[in-house]
This record gives structure tokens, sequence and C-alpha cells, in this order.
């Protein structure tokens, strides 16, 4: 928890680097190298040389090593002669003397030991100066910003910017490529400086704009950093293109800088550019009256100034103050240069040159002649702190841009606050110092002691001094703090202090970044390290604070020794105890006492000892000196853990207490013995294999730190449980209960320790309740043994004081048993609510036994009041466990999801209808057929005997097991109709799983087998008053909007649309459409038929049982039934009748426009509500119409008479998801025909001489003799069969492949009229031309039966008599 020097980086390459810059030495004499040496090292004082001796040991061990294996001068301040530059983001580091430099790149590599350690290694070394004479006086390395969305706070590329004695400033990339060359004065280059985006932590911080400013001896150049941030990133995208196509270069933008010209002061060595300030309304007054007198006007808005802060000499330290908008900034030529393939090495590595293909000569004219170089703005010093003889060196701003660290050649520090320009400390003994600076933002942990938790996160400011001279490393608190650190380092380092980040950062890029940047770095040429200083944010805070910084010192060691799961019981007491005791603020020592509580490694053991001594140690300290709270929580939590640990010893204790058997237990005994048989087969049910965690098992033991956070003791020292989730609830009563309740702990002992913790019986008893009510499969494994138990327990917690109030009047309800009765109707595990019932009810018996019997009176209407509400509890919690074990059974051969939860408050809360919607679904998920329902429901008088015929049978096979287990549900469902008459009436059944058979078709309308599974429901309701609502509802709610966009898609595709058009416009494919509207007939039919008897039957009178009259909730499916209002019988049959002609289009794919086929009242009323009434098609149909309809129904029957005689289609009319009996083999098609005939004015007649011709047509004979009865018109019928017998003659004497020489015969035999007349048949109109001669025999006859002698064609059937006889006798 102290200050730290951490090493990040090594360098390897040290002694290239110096070779490479120092190559000019090389050949010097070894004496004159030596002697040069002896100079350029400095002479330390004594008392300098008494510090090394006494604490820089170390490093001279070091540095004697590093003599050793460098023999030629390692140790020489080489480094000091160097312009050296770091990366804030420590991935580039630049290294340059006079023209020559040498940048380094991070990368990793495995040292000797295996590890991974980050390294700079030289990159690019290369001469970077141009012109004759100039040499490189400063650097800097400024990593941009990526702009990629995905970009995490990396930088994308480090520009270096570099200064010269000449007065130009170059940008280069990390490889030594030339971007720009900027002349913007033409004195050397003194001091690079850079200032980039930061969030500002406070509201009142003026955000701070990014900028490079560059410092010559007597002005300051400012560029803006958008500006640049954008020029530099141009240049280098064209440099990359350049460098690949090589391909001429456009020239960048101008960069948009301002120059300053400094006055009033001798000389200038180094500045800072605080940046924008606004003063406040007493200093602009003050400086107004200073400047213009007493008469001075002040504006009203004080002026936005950019504050730059330089030192020197005459004066010491100046401060100027530009006013925003005082000076235009400056646009000037930007001179690209680009280095090509083409060009040597030497020009590569030297970066390139001015322009672009020009030659030698040009260049060097170039250089000669230097651009213009535009004049200064004149910028007068405000006030400076004027010191004649001590002259600055160096200035470091501060983080937050308030504070400044100034160096002189006096070997002070000066610190300087800058918003009122004065000097605020002064550090003497400090030559040649380095200054950089820490911002430490606040540990997370700490701000939980900070009055107001809700302000932003503190940051401590630290200044960190390198004094070469000692080689040693201080680190200082702000403003006035202590020295909190000092490192005794090399005297040849460098301390590398950025002051920014990454360039090209706003407010908006820079949220979520994770910015990696080192603010000081301190390099050793020696080892070739390079460290950085981490220092803890509670070294901040001083005086008065310091003792809370050990506290929180000694809490973070305690918290890292309970987070160690390796130390023993023993160490772990001894040391949590020392830290704890060690702790002075009773804050930190409340809270190090809670994080040792909640600790789950610390045994219980260690927990009371510890809070034991701390509450001894307490207790001996001046009353007045004690925090009470923490006086309070350490009394409280070892009352706990007493108690957990008595608890404990109770469940473990081996002697065992005489159970209450001796209690008389008669009536719970025989309502276990009536509800045995349900039990049982609701324990079967609940026992089914499922997974758990082995950590949630209810037995597995309860954490002594889960049982603190679930207590808290109040201010009367009673013990109150922190009601929290059901889990933690059932978990901490299992704790205190089970034992009890599974006979294996001391009943009365248990409660008797619970009472005198002072824990509130109500809480007692909703624990109690709740482990058992949780812990079912348990309790049903050994009922009789957990129900006395719990009758015990019960009776011991209703003993004690508060439970049962002394004052309570008989005659209302006790709160105690309400509680109890409460707690049943909510819960859904309904076995162990109606064992808690049976139990709770005998001991309220006994209560209000016991105290009528003490106030010798009988008290009827109280013991009445009270017992009829468990009377009405009972019942209803047996309804529920009889419902509940229903819905358990799991239905055959799959899973078929969860269960459904039911308890008394879920039925109530359902409403009237609750019950049979709750059965409607267990219906839906067994895949009940409706017809299997209504048998099920008509037995209910045979169940005696059925149970006589299975007793006698044993050792089934498994299909006879499963035939049991059904034969079983079935006896379940009667069972449950049984005990709710009146809810589950057949009527309401049918009604509840119609209508939940097609919310789920809805859900999935390609299952047409649960809509037509709603239709066969809906059939089997009786009651017309009821099935003419749930139609209209089934109708107006789910079916009406499918079954408008289904006609208006035939409609516009004219024919049977494809599936894909299907389930674009009507969500469903097309056989799934198929059936849909097949059921759609079958519905519109039933609402007729009901709307026909509706006044022919009374109403039903709808009730419900006595016990669930308290019903609340949404009114029931039948209620809404029968509020429905009565339909207009002609407008459901309009829609019935373009519903059928929709079915049979879509059944035989036939080619028609449904609704053209009717006039325009008729498709006005298409699709209307039903109850209204609509102007309906009346009187004669236009004649184009009815031929229209007659070609559309004789296209019907024709494609039924193909269908029933085609035996391809039998395979494929089974993967229809309709019942067969509506496919189109369906005998019902040529009824169908006729009875639509006569609604759209279509002559049946002529539907049924057509239908008599198909099916001759088809050879399927006998059909078309029995239709043929029915046929009016027998001589157009006749002379329609006399053509198609014809055709058969034709094909057997002429066509046939088998022709005998009979035939011939024959033929040659005939009449020429009717020879001449057979050739003119054509065969190929018959589908199905071999036909039996005796058929054929059979039709000539017919056709002489119904031909009149007068008819035309009479002797034309005569002769085909004769010739098909004379075919047969001779066949």
């Amino acid at each position: 928890m102290s200050c730290s020097l951490l090493e990040f980086c090594r360098l390897h390459e040290l002694k290239t680097v110096r070779d490479y810059l120092f190559q000019s030495q090389k050949n010097e004499p070894v004496e004159e190298k030596n002697q040069t040496e002896n100079d350029l090292s400095w002479e330390t004082s004594e008392w300098e040389s008494a510090w090394d001796s006494g604490e820089n040991k170390e490093e001279e061990a070091t540095s004697a090593t590093m003599v050793e294996e460098e023999p030629t001068g390692q140790r020489s301040p080489w480094l000091q002669d160097c312009v050296v530059s770091l990366s804030p983001c420590s991935d580039l580091l630049v290294v340059a003397r006079e023209q020559k430099a040498v940048f380094l790149s991070a990368k990793w590599r495995t040292d000797d030991g295996g590890r991974e350690e980050m390294t700079l290694a030289v990159s690019w070394t290369g001469t970077l100066s141009t012109d004759e004479g100039e040499c490189v006086s400063s650097s800097i390395c400024i990593p941009l910003a990526s702009q990629k969305r995905s970009s995490t706070g990396r930088p994308d590329w480090t520009c270096v910017v570099v200064g010269f004695t000449s007065g130009y400033v170059r940008f280069y990339t990390e490889n030594g490529v030339l971007l720009l060359a900027q002349l913007l004065h033409e004195d050397p280059v003194l001091r690079l400086k850079c200032r980039t985006y930061e969030i500002p932590r406070h509201p009142g911080v003026t955000e701070q704009h990014e900028e490079l400013s560059i410092l010559y001896p007597a002005a300051l150049v400012t560029i803006d950093g958008f500006s640049l941030f954008q020029s530099l990133r141009a240049c280098r995208n064209q440099v990359a293109r350049a460098a690949a196509a090589g391909s001429d270069v456009i020239q960048p933008p101008p960069l948009a800088y301002k120059k300053w010209g400094l006055q009033d002061m001798d000389t200038i060595v180094d500045h800072s550019s605080v940046g924008v300030m606004t003063l406040c309304v007493f200093d602009q007054m003050k400086n107004a009256s200073i400047l213009g007198g007493f008469n001075a006007s002040v504006k009203g808005n004080p002026p936005a100034m950019s504050q730059y802060v330089t030192v020197g000499g005459g004066p010491y330290t100046g401060f100027f103050y530009a006013v925003e908008g005082s000076s235009q900034p400056l646009l000037s030529h930007v001179a690209l240069a680009v280095a090509s393939k083409l060009t040597s090495a030497l020009f590569s590595a030297a970066s390139g040159w001015l322009g672009w293909n020009k030659h030698k000569n040009e260049e060097e004219a170039v250089q000669k002649h230097k651009p213009k170089v535009e004049p200064a703005t004149p910028l007068g010093i405000r006030f400076g702190l004027p010191d004649s003889r001590r002259h600055g060196e160096s200035i470091c701003l501060s983080p937050c841009n308030t504070l400044a660290g100034v160096t002189d050649d006096f070997g002070r520090v000066t610190l300087l606050d800058l918003a009122r320009g004065i000097a605020i400390r002064m550090w003497k003994g400090y030559r040649d110092a380095q200054l950089g600076w820490l911002q430490v933002p606040e540990e997370r942990g700490d701000r939980e002691f900070s009055p107001s938790t809700s302000l932003p996160r503190r940051h401590a400011l630290f200044l960190v001094i390198y004094a070469p001279r000692r080689g040693i490393l201080e680190v200082w608190g702000m403003q006035q703090g202590p020295r909190v650190g000092a490192f005794t380092v090399g005297k040849h380092c460098r301390l590398l202090y950025a002051g920014y980040r990454l360039m090209g950062v706003n407010s908006v890029t820079s949220k979520g970044w994770q910015l990696h940047t080192q603010q000081v770095c301190l390099l050793d040429p020696v080892t070739g390290a390079l460290r950085t200083v981490n220092i803890p944010f509670h070294l901040a805070l001083s005086d008065k604070k310091s003792e809370r910084a050990k506290d929180m010192h000694l809490l973070k060691k305690l918290t890292t020794v309970l987070r160690s799961r390796q130390v023993e019981p023993d160490i772990l007491e001894s040391e949590a105890k020392s830290a704890l005791l060690d702790i002075k603020h009773p804050a930190i020592k409340k809270q190090a006492l809670e994080s040792l509580l909640s600790n789950k490694n610390a045994p219980v053991s260690c927990l009371t000892n510890i809070t034991s001594a701390l509450y001894d140690t307490l207790q001996q300290q001046d009353p007045e000196e004690v925090d009470p709270a923490l006086l309070q929580l350490c009394s409280s939590q070892l009352k706990l853990l007493q108690l957990y640990t008595d608890i404990q010893h109770l469940h473990s204790a081996a002697d065992m207490e005489a159970c209450s058997k001796n209690d008389s237990l008669e009536g719970i005994e025989d309502e276990l013995s009536r509800v045995g048989p349900t039990l049982q087969r609701y324990a079967q049910l609940t026992l089914r294999p499922s997974v758990s965690f082995a950590q949630d098992s209810p037995d597995s033991t309860l954490p002594a730190q889960v049982f603190l956070s679930q207590m808290e003791c109040t201010e009367d020292e009673e013990l109150r449980v922190i009601r929290c989730s059901d889990t933690e609830w059932t978990q901490l009563g299992n704790f205190m209960f089970w034992g009890c309740l599974c006979g294996k702990s001391p009943l009365y002992k248990v409660c008797d320790t619970l009472q005198q913790a002072g824990i509130s019986p109500q809480q007692l008893l909703s624990l109690l309740l709740s482990v058992w009510l949780q812990r079912e499969k348990e309790v049903l494994q050994k009922p009789e043994e957990t129900v006395r138990n719990l009758h015990t327990l019960l009776i011991a917690l209703s003993n004690m004081k508060g439970a049962v109030e002394e004052s309570w009047d008989p005659q209302s309800i006790s709160p105690w048993w309400q509680q109890v009765r409460f707690t049943c109707i909510q819960s859904h595990n309904a076995a162990a609510a109606l064992l808690a019932a049976f139990v709770a009810h005998r001991a309220t018996k006994a209560s209000i036994t016991s105290r009528a019997d003490s106030k010798l009176q009988l008290e009827w209407e109280a013991v009445s009041l009270e017992l009829e509400q468990w009377v009405v509890c009972v019942r209803q919690l047996e309804d529920v466990l009889v419902l509940q074990t229903l819905l358990l059974v799991p239905p055959q051969g799959a899973a078929g999801g969860a269960a459904a939860q039911c308890s008394i408050k879920t039925l109530l809360e359902g409403g009237t209808g609750g019950i049979a919607d709750s059965v409607s679904k267990w219906v839906f998920r067994h895949n009940l057929a409706p017809e299997r329902l209504k048998e099920i429901l008509q037995k209910k008088e045979e169940e005696d005997e059925k149970l006589e015929q299975k007793a006698g049978e044993e050792g089934k096979e498994p299909e006879e097991k499963s035939q049991e287990d059904t034969d079983r549900t079935a006896e379940l469902l009667v069972a449950v109709c049984q005990r709710f008459p009146h809810s589950l009436s057949p009527d309401l059944l049918f009604a509840h799983c119609c209508w939940e058979y097609v919310v789920q078709w809805n859900k999935d309308p390609e299952e047409g087998q649960y809509l037509w599974c709603a239709v066969e429901h809906l059939k089997l309701v009786s009651s017309p008053h009821i099935q003419l609502g749930i139609s209209a509802m089934m109708w107006s709610t789910f079916i009406v909007k499918r079954f408008s966009a289904a006609a208006f898609l035939l409609e516009k595709v004219g024919k049977a649309p494809k599936d894909r058009l299907c389930r674009r416009d009507v969500g469903m494919g097309d056989k799934a459409m198929t059936s849909f509207l097949g059921c759609c007939v079958q519905l519109l039919q039933i609402l007729m038929e009901a709307d026909s008897a509706v006044e022919e039957v009374p109403a039903p009178e709808l009730s419900v049982e006595e016990v669930w009259c308290g019903a609340e909730g949404p009114a029931s499916l039948a209620e809404l039934a029968l509020e429905q209002r009565g339909v207009h019988y002609p407008l459901v049959q309009h829609h019935c009748l373009v519903a059928s002609l929709l079915h049979a289009a879509m059944t035989f794919s036939l080619k028609v426009k449904p609704l053209s086929l009717f006039d325009s009242k008729g498709k006005n009323a298409f699709f209307r509500d039903l109850t209204t009434i609509q102007l309906m098609p009346s009187g004669d149909m236009d004649p184009g119409l009815v031929s229209q309809r007659q070609e559309f129904l004789l296209r019907v029957l024709s494609g039924w008479v193909q269908a029933i005689n085609d035996p391809s289609s039998s395979a494929s009319g089974t993967r229809s998801p309709s019942p067969p009996s509506s496919g189109p083999k369906a005998d019902w098609w040529p009824s169908l025909c006729l009875d639509l005939g006569s609604l759209l004015q279509v002559n049946p007649d002529i539907l049924r001489r057509h239908l008599v011709c198909e099916l001759y047509n088809e050879g399927l004979d006998p059909r078309a003799e029995e239709v043929m009865l029915e046929v009016e018109d027998k001589d157009v019928l006749g002379s329609q069969l006399l053509v198609l017998t014809g055709q058969r003659l034709s094909y057997s004497l002429l066509h046939s492949q088998s022709q005998t020489q009979a035939a011939m015969e024959l033929l040659a035999r005939l009449p020429p009229t009717l020879c001449t007349w057979l050739k003119a048949m054509d065969p190929s109109e018959l589908r199905c031309p071999m036909v039996p001669l005796s058929q054929t025999s059979r039709l000539v006859g017919r056709l002489i039966e119904i031909l009149p002698e007068n008819h035309a064609q009479y002797s034309l059937a005569l002769h085909l008599l004769e010739a098909v006889e004379v075919l047969t006798t001779e066949g």
C-alpha cells in the first residue's frame, strides 16, 4: 500500500543506439575520450556523496556490474546530450542527437526464463536534417486515435514531430517517412508541447481543445489539433498511395495556426499552454480597474482567454493572456515530402525532400529559397514573477491545468498556482531536476466512506521530482502534502513525462474506451529499464486522515486473507482478529466486521471468537468513545451466532425427546384414509425424475453467513427475519424445522430456543409452512409421521406469547389461523396444503373448544364461524388436489411440456370458467379425441363396474398396462367432473375444449387438425344457445379475417392458388387452406342449425359449486357466449354458400372466380358482421351468372367422379391434415352440389343428368343407375346415354386392338345406318372405354326403357340392343 516503481519494459539495444548517434567519437583517442567523459560528468558536493553513500548502494552495485559488461563507457551521461521523447502509449521511443535519430518500437519477446516481456527495439535509424548546419532541438511523439467504430482506445499510428535549429518543424511516421515540413519562424525551435482532449470531471471545468504549441526564442506558435489531425491523416494516406503507385501527390490542406510575438520578457526557454479560461466577474472588475482606472467600463460577459506561461529570465516567470478572436488563424502552405521507391537508400532514410519529381539542383534551389514566414501578432505580458538573479529552466503543467512546477538555475523547484499567478511552494536542493505529474483516481472501495457517494470519483495529484545529482526520485502530495515516496535510482536516468494522451479523441468517440497510457516513465540508460511510478490514492490523505488510510490498508489486508481459500482456520482467526482490533475508525471497523461475517470460508467458531473479542474490547473502552452502532452490531451478531450454534446443536443431538404419539389424531387419520388413494396417485405423478444442482438441495447445510444475512436484531433486543426470496426463506425454514418434521430433532426444545431468541411466532409459522409446502415429496413418503409432527409444532407455536391473542373474540376470525389458511390458499402444492389444512382444522377446533370450556359457556356461533372457514378451505383443497392430480398426468408418447399448476387462489382469480379452462388445456395436451371425451363423460355411472373388473386382473402385458393407464386417467377425469358438477358440465367442457383448440390453431394455422377438433367439440355442445354464441365468437375472432383473405386470393388468381401465395396472403399452405375452408363450411352450418333451434329450447342457467361461489375474475366463456346477439340467418347462409364454393374450388383445383358468381348485392354482403341485417340477393338471377354457376357445379361433379375412381389419390389423401370424410372422395359432394344448385338457381335435373353421364363415362354403371332414378327429363338423358353407348360399341368394334373375326362379321351384318353412326363416334372421349359387355348390354336395356317409342332415335337404340346381344352371345 505504498509507492512502488514498476518495470514494464526493457531496452536491450541501447548500445546500438549510442554507437549510431556517437559514431563521430569512435575514432577519437582514448585519452581524449576519457577526458571528455570527465568534462561531461558533473561534480557532486560532499552532502550529495553522503546521501549516495547511505542510500545508493544497490544502484552502485548495479552500475558496477554494468561497467564490467560495458567497459567502453556506458556510465557516461550520453543520454543527457540527446533529445529523448516517449509516446504516452509507451510504444515508440525517439532518441535524436544533432542530425541523426533512432526510432524504437514496442515488441514482445521471451526472456531466458520463458516469460513474455515488452521491449523497445530499433525500428528505424537515419538522418533527419535536410538543411546544412541544422540540428534536432526538440521532439515529441503524438499517438493518433483510430476513427474506426471498433476501436477500443489503442492508437492507429504515432506521428513523430521534430523541431530543428533552423526553425523547421517536420512530421514523420513511425518508419521515418516525412509527411509535412513547416517553417513557421526563422529562429531555433526551443520546445514542442502538445495538449489533447480530456473529459471534464466537473460541470464547471472548461472543455479544452487539442493543440500543438511550438516555442521559439521570441514567438509562440499554436496549431489547432483538429486541423493537424486531419492533415496528418490525409498526408499519410497520400504517402501510402504514392509509394504504391508512384503518382503525383495532391497538396494537403493548409494548417491553421496562430503566431504570437511574446513581448516584455528578456529570455524564454520553456512554456506551457494552459488553455482557454474565463475569469470570474470579480477578477474581471479587478483587471478593468487596474488597467483602465476608476471609470473603466466592464463588459457583461467575461471574455474567453488562452493562457500561456513562460519561464526564463526578466521576469523569471511570465503570464500571457490572448483574448479569443483577437487574432485570425493563419493559413500556411505546407511542403509535402514523400520517400519514393526510386530514390537511393540515403535519401529514403532521410525521408525525402521538398516537392515531388524534382532534380537535385532544383531541390537545392528550393532549400536555399525558404518559404515566406508570416509575422507574429504582438502579445504583451500581463504579469510575471520578477527575480533578476533567477533564471527558469523548465516548466511542467499539471494534468488539471491549475498547477505547474518550475525548475531554475538555483536548484529550486517552485510550485505555481496558475489561476492566481503566485508561487505557493518551493523545494530546495534539486539542481537539474526533471519534473512530472501523476493523477491518481480514487479506488472504488474508498468512495464508500465519502460523505456523499453520489459525487464523482476524486483524483489525487502528485508531483514527481527526479534529482539526477543525487540519483533519487521523489513523490510529493499536492498542494502542501508530504513526501509520500522516494526511490534510489541511477544518476543518468531521464524522467519522461508527456502530459498528453491520444490526439483525435472527443467526448463522443472516447465513450467506452480504455486509454492505455503511462503518465510518468523513468528511463535508465545503464540497465535499459523503463519503469513507471505506482501510487495508491490513500497516500494523498494527510493529517487526521492518515489514520483512516492505515485502517483502509488493514481492511484490504483482511479482505485478502478472507479471499484466500488455503488458509488454516487458526491462522485465519488470528490474522483476522489482529487486523480487526487494530483498525481505529468505527466505520471501517464496522465494514471489516461485516466483511468477516459474510465470508463463506470462515467457520462459525472463528466468527464467534473474533466477534466476542471485539465486543469485549469495546466494552472495556470509554463508553463515550465507542460507536453505539458498532457495539449494537457486535451484540446482535453474537446473539445470532449463538442462536445458530444452538439450533445446529439441537439438530445434531443424539438424545430424542418423546414424540407426541399419544396425541389423538382420529379426525386427521379418517381424513387421510379418505383421500389416501388420491394422495398416492398424486405422489406417483410428482416423483417423476428431474434435474437439480447439489448446492440447491434442501438437505444441504445452511451456512452461518446466510443465516446472519437473513436475520436482524431490532432495537428492543428482538430478532426479526428479513423477508427475502422464496428460495432463501424456505432454506431458513428448512434449517429450523425440517429436523423436527422428520422426527429427528427435539420439537419442544427447538421451539423454546426460537421463542427465547425473540423471533415472532408469526414469522416462525410462515417459515414452518414454507418448508412444509416446499418439501411436499418428502412429506408424502411418510404422511402420518410428518403430519403428527406438524400438529405438535403447530400447537407449540400457537401456544407462544403473541401468537393467538388472548383478547380474541371467538365471533371473529383469528389472524393466526387466517395466516395458515391464506398460505394454503396460495400454495400450488395441493397435497401438502391439504395435509396442513387437516392439521390446522383440528388444532383450531381443539383451541376453540378449550377456550369455550375455560369460559364455562358454549359459544356455538364462534365455533361455527371459525370452523366453517376451515370446512370450506378443506373442501376447496380436496377439489384442487383431484384437479392437480389430473393435470399432472403426462401425455402418452411425448413430454408435453410442464404441467399446469393450480391453487385455490388461481382458480378463484380465474373466474367461474377457470376450472373448465384448466381441464380444456389438459385435454389439448393429451390430444383427447372429442368422441373419446364424450364417451368418458357418459360413463360416470359405470365406474364401479370397471373397478370390479380391474380388481381381478394381474400380470398384464405392456399393451394392457398402457390401457390400464388410459382407464385410470379416464377415472381421474370422471372424478374431477364429479367434484365440479356445475363448472365441468359437458356443455361447458366441450365449449372450453373447442375454444382451446381454436386458440392453438390460431397460433399455428398449419395444424388444420386443431380447427377440425374445435368444430367437432362444438358439435357436441347440446345447448343451442351456447353453441350459437361460441360459433359467432369463433367466426368473428379467428375465422373471418383469414376466410376473407382466402376468398379474395381465389378471386384474384382465378384458380386454386399455389402454396406460396396461400402462405403469403392467408398465412397457411394450400393443403391447410383446403382443410380450413372445409371447417368454415361446418362452422357456418352449426351456426345456422343453432340459430334455428334457439327459439325451441330455453337458455341454460349457469351455476357454480357452493364452495367456489367466491370466484372473482373475468367472465366465463359460457357467459360470454350467452351474451352474444343473434345472427341474421340469410347472411350466414350466404357465407356458407361461398364457403362451400371456395372449399370445392380448392379441393378439386378448379378455375373459378368465386365472388364473381354473385351480383353486386351478394358481393357487398360478404364478410359483414353476422348479427347485422344486410341487403341480400332476391328474385331471378342474371342468366349469365346462372350459366357460370352451372358450369362450376358441373365441373365439381366431374372432379368428384374422377376422384372416386382414381386409385392414386388414396395415398395422398392420408397426408392431408383434414379427416378423410372431408376429402375429394367424400360421398356428400353430389348432394352438396344439388343443394347448392337450388340456392344458386341452377336446374338440379341438369346436374343429375351430368352426374349420370359422368359416372357411365368412368365405367361406374351401378352408381349411375342409382342416380338415374332421380332424373326427371328421361328423353334428354336417353339421348346423352345413347351417344355414350355408341362410343363404347365403337371402341369395342373399331378401335380395340383385339378385334376378332366375329366382330368384323358382325360389323358387316349391321345396318348401314348403324355402321355409319358407329364409325362417326369418338371413343377417345370415354375415360373408361374398357367396360364389360354385360354392363353395356344393361345400359342399352335402360335406354330402351327410358326412350319413348316415338323418339327419333328409338330405332337406333333397337339396332344397338341387337348388336350388343349378338356380341354377348358370340363372346
